[in-house]
This record gives structure tokens, sequence and C-alpha cells, in this order.
């Protein structure tokens, strides 16, 4: 059946699935579909420059997709991928991070390990040695959302 699709569609096939692919893209963006809708025009193409789908066996073009899928993959990758530079803001999106360094003051007392701490309008879990509310100390790291804190 894939055979006779593919012979008596020519070069449609491969336009109408990367045109699909593309839209996909489209939907769901991620640079992910829009690669392999350019594989399949590609081929498309060819088929249509050698001017007979029979010229090219379906198995020739199903190579051909798959191994222009892969190149342009990779090309993609290459070329999205070189703007990965370094943010000016590093910390932007982790809080916890943010804090650290900071003095604040408790505001439960920490017992056996365990207390609070109020930042802006947020009480934090805080670990550290036992201190009694109100006293001031500085944030010297973070773990799963817990601050690591220690006298001053």
């Amino acid at each position: 059946m894939l055979e006779r699709l593919v012979t008596e569609l020519g070069a449609w096939n491969w336009i109408v699935l990367g045109l699909v692919l593309m839209i996909l893209e489209v939907a769901a963006p991620g640079i992910f579909f829009l690669w392999f809708g350019i594989a399949a025009l590609i081929v498309g193409g060819l088929v249509i420059l050698i001017g007979d789908a029979l010229a090219i066996g379906w198995q020739v073009q199903v190579i051909l997709f798959l191994v222009l899928s892969l190149i342009a993959v990779f090309m993609g990758r290459k070329l999205v991928g070189a703007t990965d530079a370094e943010s000016d803001e590093p910390l932007l999106n982790r809080r916890g991070e943010q804090l650290i360094g900071q003095i604040v003051t408790l505001e439960e007392a920490t017992v056996n390990g365990r207390g609070r701490a109020r930042i802006g309008d947020s009480l934090w879990r805080v670990t550290g040695p036992d201190l009694p509310a109100g006293t001031p100390v500085k944030i010297i790291g973070i773990d799963q959302g817990t601050l690591q804190v220690e006298a001053i």
C-alpha cells in the first residue's frame, strides 16, 4: 500500500507532508517539526525535478527523507543553538539563590535546626543552629527550597 501511495501521488505526498509538518510546528512550536518539514519539501522538489516518481523508487525517497531529516536537524540545532549566550542575570528565576549572602531576621526560633525567616512578604523555611526568634542570620545556601542560615 505504501508503494502504491508513493507512486500514485508522486511528489505531492512529500510536499503535503512537509506543509503539514510546518503547520504542526506553528501549532506546537519547539523547532522540531520544522526540520522534518523542510526535508519532506526537498524530497518533493527533487521528485518534481526528476519528473517521475517511478524514476526514484519509494524506498530511495524514504531513505532520502531520513537522511535529509538528520542533516536538517543537525544544521538546525547548530543554527538555533548558536544563540546560547550567557545571561546578564543568571539567577533571574532562582529566587533562593538570589538570597544567598543576605542578612535576615528569624521570624520563628530555630528548634532542632528548623525555623522560619521573613523575607519581604514571604516566610521561608530555614535550617541552621538553634537560635531564638528575632536573631539576625546570614543566608549561606539553599537546599530544595529551604534556606540554610548561620548566626552572625
